[in-house]
């Protein structure tokens, strides 16, 4: 009888264990794939790691300005064409956005040009954040340039644009930011925000290059033609058709230095747009593009003069290629442009002083804090950025004590020519790399809070 009792308990006892072992694996289930996600938010909360300062969440998405959710704009001129409001169609095969390591990056080393030390400015990544976005940045203690009593940087703080606003953000690179630990930071950002399609041997050659001060400073001749002046005043000028029969190239001439980019045609408009070209902002496609797209308007290249400096906004190795070579009179070594003479795009006579480049953290920081666009949030991430007079513009913003924009987008846009030199009426391209009508927003917010005068007809 007892024997049987006993029996009767192993049985229940095994029927109980086998019973728990669904609950048993469940649990271990839901375990294994909640972890993944808690070590990729460890790493997140991380991220970058030892070396960079910490700051408090200072950007925060302002609201979508748009009608709609169209990706847009064709300030460039290359690329594949939507029409709006039409669902995307269009085929890109994009890179996936590069990981973060579990492991510490490597910080930012002060560096010992004159007058800058280098440090990092951060924001730590909100969870929700993928990783691709890269809200860190290289912050460079350099003294301003002008005693300016009321340029931008000092009005910015008083605006909404304060909290995102970071008045040591480098706007161009040179030969000191060429180290070990500073690839390895930004080879994580694909084209123009990184140097994830560069190769370390290619950045050194290239910065290399750039080793003068005239290479890292916007305004290189100020203190010879500033006549006393105590305010650095620029004119950025886009290629709008708002500017045709404007009567603004005196008003834009008398500007301390004229911004232009891409396929500025000048000859045969001077009363509408003025003559005269500082600064020369471009990349290597869109240049190519601008001499191809734009031959028949009377565009021929970059303009010459002895005050044009060019500033090249480096999408992909071919600009620090060309660059090189257009610097030292050597042939582009591979690449689309590849060579048997030097480039002969600036003129024979070029010296290396004359060329500057983008900071792909400069061009990461106004597409994350400025112009965070719906693109980000699709599989064109890896493609999207500022467009060309964008980053042109911005830049302004961030380099001079004032800034007068002419010839950008403005929300009567329809009343206007893409171009201010079409021969016939072309209506504004949109394209899935950019996104001009919140470009167009933001510079009308920018006018409205007093730090660009933005040329309206209305």
């Amino acid at each position: 009888m007892m024997t049987g009792i006993g029996l009767q308990r192993r049985l229940w006892l095994c029927f109980l264990g086998v019973s728990f072992l669904p609950v048993i694996y469940i649990i271990f289930l839901s375990l294994e794939l909640t972890m993944p996600w808690r070590m990729v938010d460890l790493n997140l909360a991380q991220f970058p790691g030892i070396g960079y300062t910490r700051e408090p969440n200072r950007f925060h998405d302002s609201e979508d300005p748009l009608v709609d959710k169209t990706l847009s704009d064709g300030s460039d001129g290359q690329h594949t064409r939507t029409t709006p409001p039409t669902p995307l169609s269009l085929k890109v095969q994009s890179t996936s956005p590069a990981r973060v390591r579990s492991s510490t990056e490597p910080g930012a080393r002060t560096t010992k040009g004159p007058d800058l030390k280098g440090a990092l400015l951060t924001k730590s990544p909100k969870p929700t954040e993928p990783p691709f976005i890269g809200d860190s940045y290289y912050s460079e203690d350099a003294p301003p340039r002008t005693d300016c009593p009321d340029g931008i940087r000092s009005r910015v703080p008083q605006t909404d644009f304060g909290v995102r606003y970071l008045d040591r953000i480098p706007v161009l690179q040179w030969a000191k930011h060429a180290t070990p630990e500073q690839y390895q930071r930004l080879r994580l950002y694909p084209g123009t925000h990184g140097w994830a399609n560069l190769d370390y041997n290619t950045l050194v050659s290239t910065l290399s290059v750039l080793n003068t001060s005239a290479n890292w400073h916007m305004f290189d001749d100020w203190e010879r033609r500033s006549n006393g002046s105590q305010c650095v005043r620029c004119a950025v000028v886009g290629n709008g058709g708002i500017l045709k029969e404007s009567k603004k190239g005196r008003d834009i001439d008398r500007h301390d230095y004229v911004f232009r980019t891409n396929g500025a045609v000048i000859k045969g408009f001077e009363q509408d747009v003025g003559s005269r070209t500082s600064l020369y902002t471009f990349s290597t496609n869109t240049l190519r593009n601008s001499m191809k797209n734009y031959a028949g308007a009377g565009y021929r290249g970059p303009p010459f003069s002895e005050e044009t400096r060019y500033v090249f906004l480096p999408d992909h190795d071919r600009d620090y290629l060309l660059m090189k070579a257009a610097a030292t009179h050597t042939p582009v070594e591979r690449g689309p442009e590849r060579s048997k003479t030097p480039p002969s795009y600036f003129g024979g006579n070029v010296t290396v002083e004359k060329f500057k480049m983008y900071h792909p953290d400069f061009i990461r920081y106004i597409r994350n804090r400025f112009l965070r666009a719906h693109a980000m949030q699709t599989k064109y991430k890896d493609i999207y950025r500022p467009s060309t007079g964008a980053v042109m513009l911005l830049a302004a913003v961030h380099t001079c004590d004032q800034v007068s924009a002419y010839g950008f987008m403005t929300p009567d846009y329809m009343n206007y020519s893409d171009h201010y030199y079409d021969s016939q009426y072309h209506p504004v391209g949109f394209f899935i790399n950019h996104d001009l009508r919140m470009e167009m927003t933001l510079w009308q917010q920018l006018h409205h809070a007093g730090l660009i005068t933005l040329y309206m007809r209305q």
